[in-house]
């Protein structure tokens, strides 16, 4: 799956409101980013890269095995697979919309 695929996938996920009412991005090196504006009604998904309250950093591929639950967050964080800059209480958010 590419980018442009994922960025639909999870735009399909959020639909008007995610639950999430902050911005979030991922970053996936040079892969790509997506940016979430939870704060926006209806609630946007794009690859913009702009200031986020949370930016998670993680391999494109890491992203869709915690997508599709064959790699558990909390592991992926210990490891070093995920890196987390900001609101750690976001990031938590993120499970239920991801999961």
């Amino acid at each position: 799956m590419d980018l442009d695929q994922v960025t639909e996938s999870l735009r399909a996920r959020v639909g008007d409101n995610g639950g999430i009412e902050a911005t979030i991005k991922f970053d996936f090196g040079e892969d790509g980013m997506i940016f979430f504006d939870g704060e926006s009604t209806p609630n946007t998904v794009t690859n913009e890269d702009r200031e986020a309250e949370c930016t998670i950093s993680v391999t494109l591929e890491n992203f869709l095995k915690l997508v599709d639950g064959d790699l558990n967050p909390t592991t992926a964080f210990m490891m070093g697979k995920l890196k987390i800059d900001g609101s750690m209480g976001i990031a938590m958010k993120l499970q239920g919309l991801l999961g």
